[in-house]
């Protein structure tokens, strides 16, 4: 029988909310599938979140590590991309519902909106240590730290003291070691001689991480590691340590207090909102709880990647980090792209395997020549020290999306580390930091001979 437009079969419909690892990985595997696709995200772009701590501390602009969604999909023709932000579901008729008032209907529906900043139920607390998820994040933390060394150096000249630089992370997981290890590196070789009143190399680092070990994911050996290589860059570290408040140009252990000229938070996350929406078991953290095909009971048509998924494997949890969203996007695709096949009557379509998160190890970067790897393949390892930084160079830039991207990258690293350069170190929005002013009364304040703003100069 010839195929008409009427017994011609409809294309399946794939909506995929969330343009990250897991959201790219599935819509650019599924670009090669018979099915239309739309891809939604609130922002225009993919980003590279492992290097955003690099933008945060001025080594990297946020173009070397984001790409534009679309072009990311230009040799696609069957993807199309929408900027805009899921607010709700119809799961009953298969409609994803925007906040534009568009509502999209759905054969199967990706989900990888990952997670955001916990403050575990101080929200207040957002507006004086920001978290590290977004360029918006990274541009902001970039403006608190520089503007550290720039008020203090206007003060010293004005009145010939500064408060002390002390720069407060809370949260020893990788996130809070990277920021740490990159104010440190800054402040020590970066700005080094910057600056004519204040010396930006006396700035002082603190981690306050409430478990018993910082990096708690990784294997004791390379914990001990990463401690010492934090010693030799000068940050100091403080284990057992529960912020009881945050306040403007201060926190509080318990009944310490503890100055700080900036707070960054690196201390929890949670699941995306998107996931309670859906009306199916979450765990805690508001992650979906997901089967063996990533789908959460129920809903076959649903599948859930990266953060946003809890999906265990071996008794554990798999960890809300860049590679497993990136294998759960892709499988999600092939998957659907099966089940397609099987219900246009494709043989072989049965054979689904299960998903099956296959690790390649861990990586944090601690400071110049400074990292600790846990190697899972091609063989197991632990490796610190300039091996690992190594190794965590050549890997990040791999995976860099883009090769421009990759080439910027690579020379603006290679850049910095010859001439111990920022060429990203650019302040732009408010010149106030919280709590600034009250930071001169405490015993860290930095004093020398007042210079004589009105003396001629010579």
């Amino acid at each position: 029988m010839a195929v008409t437009a009427a017994t011609r079969p409809v294309r399946k419909r794939v909506v995929i909310i969330g343009g990250g690892f897991g959201g790219i990985n599935a819509v650019t595997t599924l670009g090669k599938f018979p099915v239309d696709v739309t891809l939604v995200d609130r922002r225009n772009h993919h980003l590279f979140q492992p290097l955003l701590y690099q933008v945060a501390l001025a080594v990297l602009s946020p173009a070397d590590i984001a790409q534009p969604i679309r072009s990311l999909v230009r040799n696609h023709p069957n993807v199309d991309v929408l900027m805009d932000e899921a607010i709700g579901f119809d799961l009953a008729q298969r409609r994803v519902k925007l906040k534009t008032e568009v509502e999209l209907e759905y054969d199967y529906l990706i989900l990888a909106t990952g997670s955001t900043h916990s403050y575990f139920g101080r929200d207040e607390w957002a507006k004086l240590a920001p978290g590290l998820k977004t360029v918006e994040d990274a541009t902001e933390i970039r403006r608190r730290v520089l503007l550290a060394f720039e008020l203090a150096e206007r003060q010293m000249m004005e009145t010939g003291t500064h408060p002390a630089l002390n720069f407060v992370i809370i949260g020893g997981g990788p996130t809070g070691v990277e920021l740490a290890g990159a104010i440190s590196d800054i402040a020590r070789l970066y700005m080094a001689s910057d600056f004519r009143h204040i010396d930006p190399s006396m700035a002082k680092v603190l981690i306050l991480e409430g478990s018993p070990n910082v990096l708690a994911a990784y294997p004791l050996d390379l914990q001990k590691k990463a401690i010492e290589q934090l010693a030799e860059l000068g940050v100091k570290v403080r284990t057992g340590a529960h912020v009881t408040d945050v306040q403007p140009g201060y926190v509080m252990v318990g009944e310490e207090r503890i100055d700080a000229v900036v707070t960054l938070w690196a201390a929890g996350v949670q699941a995306s909102p998107l996931g309670k929406l859906l009306g199916v078991p979450t765990d805690k953290r508001g992650a979906v709880l997901v089967d063996c095909y990533l789908n959460p009971p129920g809903h076959p048509e649903i599948f859930i990647c990266g953060d946003l998924a809890h999906f265990e494997q071996d008794g554990k949890q798999v960890p809300g980090v860049a590679q497993p969203a990136m294998q759960m996007g892709r499988y999600a695709a092939k998957r659907v792209g099966r089940l397609v096949a099987a219900s246009l009557g494709s043989d072989g379509s049965g054979k689904d395997a299960q998903f099956r998160y296959f690790d390649k190890g861990d990586m944090a970067t601690i400071g110049r020549k400074a990292a600790v790897a846990k190697i899972e393949w091609p063989f197991k390892a632990h490796w610190s020290g300039f091996p690992a930084w190594m190794t965590w160079l050549v890997v990040h830039i791999f995976f860099l999306i883009g090769f421009r991207n990759r080439l910027s990258v690579f020379r603006q690293w290679a850049w910095t580390y010859l001439t111990f350069s920022d060429g990203a170190r650019l302040i732009t929005g408010s010149q106030e930091l919280p709590g600034w002013d009250t930071q001169g009364d405490h015993s860290g304040v930095v004093t020398t001979k007042p210079l004589d703003m009105n003396s001629p100069k010579t």
